[in-house]
């Protein structure tokens, strides 16, 4: 794994050093920014399979870090670490384009289950070369660029994300547990409303302009995925 490299981006430099040292340790490459204008530099010049990264940051901060990545990078996984635990704080990541939240202080065998996820997750991404379809709805598995009428279509690294499990499921109704542990991971409250302000997000950008409308909600039970009400 001495190939797979992941960029810490954190000012505090005990912490950030530590989590370079147990990363190295489990197989890996590391390298530390300790405040965003470093990190964003690296970040830009170099090809990271991952990217840990703190919120209050010097310089730059992490929300603004990385929305910047985002603007070209829409496929490196990054993961937020930090001591803001809110639910607006993880809403706030997500809208800047994270692919997780973890709150500090945290375990650090949590941490790398959730980098060995991404990490897995993105690897199988490369090796998808398919296109998935509904409708006039198209989206790249290798690239994740979505069309819908030929209209190019952005989302978040999270809109993203969802789309695909709802396209991977297509005519299935999805429970919201089933959601949330695909999409925000096993421990995130089934009880929040991120998925419903998430499924809003995807509809204005694929549905609201087109016809016929792809995401369904089943009150009492789920979501679904498809061209037609089931």
């Amino acid at each position: 794994m001495n190939d797979v490299s992941i960029l810490i981006v954190e000012d505090e430099q005990r912490l950030a050093d530590i989590l370079k040292r147990q990363l190295e340790e489990s197989g890996f490459t590391a390298e530390i920014a300790y405040d965003g204008y470093v990190g964003k530099q690296l970040a830009e010049k170099k090809n990271y399979d991952l990217i840990i990264l703190d919120i209050n940051l010097p310089l730059i901060n992490g929300y603004d870090l990385c929305r910047e990545i985002r603007r070209t990078n829409n496929r490196t996984p990054i993961i937020m670490l930090t001591a803001f635990g809110t639910s607006e704080n993880k809403l706030a990541g997500f809208d800047a384009g994270a692919d997780d939240y973890v709150v500090k202080p945290f375990d650090f065998r949590e941490l790398l289950a959730r980098v060995n996820v991404f990490l897995r997750r993105a690897d199988y991404g490369r090796e998808q070369s398919e296109k998935i379809r509904l409708a006039d709805l198209e989206m790249d598995m290798k690239t994740k660029s979505v069309t819908r009428a030929g209209r190019k279509i952005d989302l978040t690294a999270k809109e993203s994300l969802l789309l695909e499990t709802f396209l991977r499921n297509k005519d299935k109704l999805l429970s919201r547990e089933f959601i949330i542990e695909r999409v925000w991971g096993i421990d995130f409250d089934p009880n929040t409303n991120i998925i419903d302000v998430y499924v809003n997000y995807l509809r204005k950008k694929i549905d609201r302009d087109f016809e016929p409308k792809l995401i369904h909600t089943k009150f009492g039970f789920g979501f679904y995925c498809s061209d037609r009400e089931i």
